[in-house]
């Protein structure tokens, strides 16, 4: 192999493994981020590249604010504080730092939808 030929090889190679590293997100199972994007089509008009390309745009914003578990806690503290009555308001009165989650949910979700949908 010529040293050409191996200089093109080693380019090549860096580029992919720079250009992956990149784009690395945190440590969102795939499960889950595929779970996001479904809900997201559905919610957003349907199977389309055009809403799959903005709900994958959206969960990368949300990967870049939050780790997994704190995604997961606050999404679940969102849904509980949505339950009507005595059981929900156990948790619409949880501590500052569960309110601080799911206010920063609200805000990430919000910065994701004006940043990666086209209105």
């Amino acid at each position: 192999m010529s040293l050409t030929a191996a200089i093109r090889i080693t380019t090549c190679v860096l580029s992919v493994l720079c250009a992956g590293g990149a784009h690395a997100t945190g440590d969102f199972p795939t499960q889950a981020r595929v779970e996001y994007v479904l809900g997201c089509m559905q919610a957003n008009g349907g199977q389309s590249y055009d809403t799959l390309y903005s709900c994958i745009c959206a969960i990368d914003k949300i990967d870049a604010h939050f780790s997994y578990e704190e995604y997961s806690a606050a999404e679940v503290l969102t849904f509980l504080r949505s339950t009507p009555g005595e059981r929900g308001g156990v948790f619409r009165d949880a501590a500052p730092n569960s309110r601080d989650r799911v206010k920063k949910l609200s805000q990430v979700r919000e910065a994701a939808e004006v940043s990666c949908f086209i209105r």
